[in-house]
């Protein structure tokens, strides 16, 4: 136990530093025009008038760093300094959320599986940490209720993890788009790949967070009777 204490807090301290590290860079990037002068959204309705994508919308949504693909209602929504920004950072995030509609478009299979898990993970979110905290207060009398908290919080590692290559190929679809069509010239190329490197480090360590949460119920579960 204590060993997966010390790794738990491991990710906890490495998480806050790639976080902040990924701000920083964002911010970074963010100050990096683009040669050619194009905003965030022009960026993202190029990318999808190439692929041959008519009915999704790009739209701006309040926030910092709330850029996300819907496929719901179809939407490409990205942040104020995504949309208008004329930057580098601006082009790698709205083609990476494009990449997204493009997954979305082909059926791409990691993401159909992703989208088939959240309605089970919104109930699972709704009421993991309180089935958790029930399950550890009432380890000795009622073992099942820590069980089902286990189980909830497998479905969101597992979520977690499926979300990586979803990430993955939608940032290798914004590069690879953005590099063939010269969007992006080649050191801008290069300043974009790594602000989507940045910020899929995110999810990794999320990941790796989460799992390593899991076993620690797990133990503890199964340590109830030492």
């Amino acid at each position: 136990m204590g060993f997966m204490y010390i790794i738990m807090i491991g990710l906890l301290i490495l998480s806050f530093v790639i976080s902040m590290r990924f701000k920083s860079k964002f911010k970074e990037y963010s100050e990096q025009m683009l040669l050619n002068g194009l905003s965030g959204r022009e960026i993202a309705e190029k990318m999808l008038k190439d692929h041959g994508i008519s009915d999704v919308k790009v739209i701006s949504v309040e926030g910092s760093l709330t850029d996300h693909y819907n496929p719901a209602d179809k939407t490409v929504n990205l942040s104020p300094d995504v949309y208008h920004g004329r930057s580098v950072a601006a082009a790698a995030v709205a083609a990476h959320e494009c990449g997204h509609a493009v997954q979305h478009a082909t059926a791409y299979s990691w993401l159909q599986f992703r989208s088939a898990m959240v309605p089970a993970l919104s109930v699972s979110s709704r009421y993991m940490h309180w089935v958790l905290l029930g399950g550890i207060l009432m380890l000795n009398t009622f073992p099942t209720l820590l069980f089902i908290g286990i189980a909830l919080l497998a479905l969101t590692t597992v979520f977690s993890f499926v979300t990586l290559p979803v990430e993955f190929d939608a940032s290798n679809r914004a590069i690879a788009w953005l590099e063939s069509n010269n969007i992006t010239q080649r050191n801008e190329t290069d300043t974009a790949r790594s602000a989507l490197k940045w910020a899929a480090s995110t999810y990794v360590i999320a990941a790796l967070s989460s799992l390593a949460t899991l076993v620690y119920y797990i133990m503890i579960y199964m340590g109830r009777r030492d």
